[in-house]
């Protein structure tokens, strides 16, 4: 028995050593050819532990503990463009604008979203979101008309939700309460977008339990912001795993996708059910049903529908928690927002409209700079699916371009570029929203992609800064003052990571009405 245990040790850790060789050769290997190929060897190299497991695991302590941003802030900062191997897989880590634009944009076509398709495809399917190709230019052809001017400028059926919670903020801060302004984001942003995509809301703000008579059962809309919730905090997990994605399936994840589909599920065969035709909402934009008049699939009809649910529900809620964090503790730039938005637009609604709300440039300085501290998507990656380049990172100076051999994954890190020194100067970690009035600052393109760049730059980007902004100008007419309980002034920000990034903890504040 021992001598079995023995031999099987001895067969583990020669495995071991070979792919530790492999891996060292296949490093020699790739500088040869980059020296072929005229690029230079990456000056930041990490070869401490071949196989990745450091790597790995220092990565997931940092996503569990909630300091993963700030993990790669520290990590990234000095080197700015770094050869690693996570899980076993080739990747470079970048912070250069260069370097990020050529990914995105100008060699678009050698970069694939790699393994995400597959971590993703349990709750995504086949969406805009998780397809490369021909079959994300089919989504995108697809998809672009419901995100034209006119369908996001639409205000009405946004406004009717901010009355609802506006009223939470004020029940809640009755007698010095608190309300977790977060959490109440994350129900407003589900309301208006099950109601932009479906024509019917969720009403999770309004305190009540509803519940659809769905496909396969009863879904409440509690149990599916639950499971929604649940399974973005899986994503997150199976993409930092890499290509060892799959071993990340935990207890429940399939049940809370079942949860999700079925939700969607009812309103894809509502929609298939109606009749085409003018009919009692044909005054009010509802994307579901012109998706409808592209095709009659279900499953294509869901999947793009969940995907574009994920984005308008999460991003939008994070940029409105972090822009109430920032103007609790920042009563200066407070004050100065509710004066030019009373300015603006008097203590009425009648006056907000999309083009008032883009002008209005107090408003849209804090929306840009918490953008800028806070980007949409704070991490991203692609895959190289052929042999490339990258224009910078190699050599002493980081200056000469890099081989990037076919199979290496690219991740780009939003949050650090925007936040770096070198590219916004030595305040780039403070809140300042007048900096947006500097001509300078308009000169930033590839060092600010909040909303990512490129062909891939999202759809709804002005879907989700008209509503922050409406929310924003309602908030403003309607409390003085925004104390901020939680994280406390003593406390550092911490940030969980899902496919967003939010507040550890929500954002506990008391909204002082008018």
């Amino acid at each position: 028995m021992i001598d079995n245990l023995l031999k099987v040790g001895a067969y583990i850790l020669a495995a071991y050593g070979l792919y530790v060789v492999f891996v060292l050769v296949r490093y020699k290997y790739d500088d040869y050819v980059a020296a072929r190929h005229g690029c230079a060897v990456p000056f930041y190299s990490d070869r401490e532990m071949p196989i990745g497991i450091k790597g790995s695991y220092m990565t997931m302590k940092s996503l569990w503990n909630s300091t993963i941003l700030d993990f790669f802030q520290e990590r990234i900062s000095e080197a700015r463009t770094v050869r690693t191997v996570v899980s076993g897989q080739r990747w470079f880590i970048t912070i250069e604008p260069d370097n990020a634009r050529t990914v995105l944009a100008t060699s678009f076509k050698d970069y694939s979203l790699g393994f995400r398709y597959e971590s993703f495809f349990p709750l995504l399917g086949n969406g805009i979101f998780t397809l490369s190709g021909e079959g994300w230019k089919h989504s995108r052809s697809m998809l672009r008309p419901q995100f034209s001017r006119e369908q996001v400028s639409h205000l009405r059926s946004i406004g009717e939700h901010l009355d609802i919670l506006m009223r939470r903020f004020t029940n809640g801060s009755k007698d010095g309460g608190t309300v977790d302004a977060q959490a109440l984001y994350h129900q407003l942003t589900l309301d208006t977008a099950t109601e932009f995509l479906f024509g019917s809301s969720s009403n999770t703000l309004d305190e009540k339990t509803t519940t659809i008579k769905a496909p396969r059962g009863e879904v409440s809309n509690a149990q599916f912001a639950e499971s929604f919730t649940s399974c973005l905090l899986t994503l997150a997990t199976r993409v930092v795993l890499g290509s060892l994605y799959w071993v990340y399936s935990p207890p429940g994840f399939k049940k809370n996708v079942e949860v999700c589909h079925n939700f969607v599920d009812y309103y894809v065969q509502k929609a298939l059910e109606k009749p085409m035709g003018p009919d009692d909402t044909a005054d009010r934009y509802v994307f579901i049903n012109e998706l409808t008049k592209e095709t009659q699939d279900p499953i294509v009809i869901r999947d793009q529908a969940f995907n574009i649910l994920l984005a308008g529900r999460d991003t939008t809620a994070a940029l409105l928690s972090y822009c109430t964090f920032y103007l609790g503790r920042n009563k200066d730039v407070y004050k100065r927002l509710r004066e030019s938005i009373l300015a603006d637009f008097g203590e009425g609604h009648e006056n907000i409209t999309f083009e008032s709300l883009k002008r209005s440039k107090f408003l849209q300085n804090i929306i840009n700079e918490t953008l800028r501290l806070h980007p949409i998507v704070p991490l991203n990656f692609r895959t190289a699916i052929r042999d490339t380049k990258l224009p910078v990172g190699g050599g002493p100076n980081q200056d000469q371009p890099l081989f990037v051999p076919k199979g290496t994954n690219i991740f780009y890190l939003p949050y650090v570029m925007q936040r770096h020194p070198r590219y916004w100067g030595e305040d780039a970690n403070e809140f300042k929203p007048d900096r947006w009035d500097d001509p300078e600052t308009q000169r930033h393109t590839w060092d600010y992609i909040p909303f990512n760049g490129g062909p891939r730059i999202c759809l709804g980007q002005q879907f989700a800064l008209t509503e922050a902004s409406y929310a924003l100008v309602r908030v403003a007419q309607t409390f003085k003052d925004i104390n901020i309980v939680h994280p406390a002034p003593n406390e550092p920000l911490r940030q969980i990571m899902r496919l967003t990034s939010s507040v550890l903890g929500g954002v506990e504040a008391n909204f002082v009405p008018a």
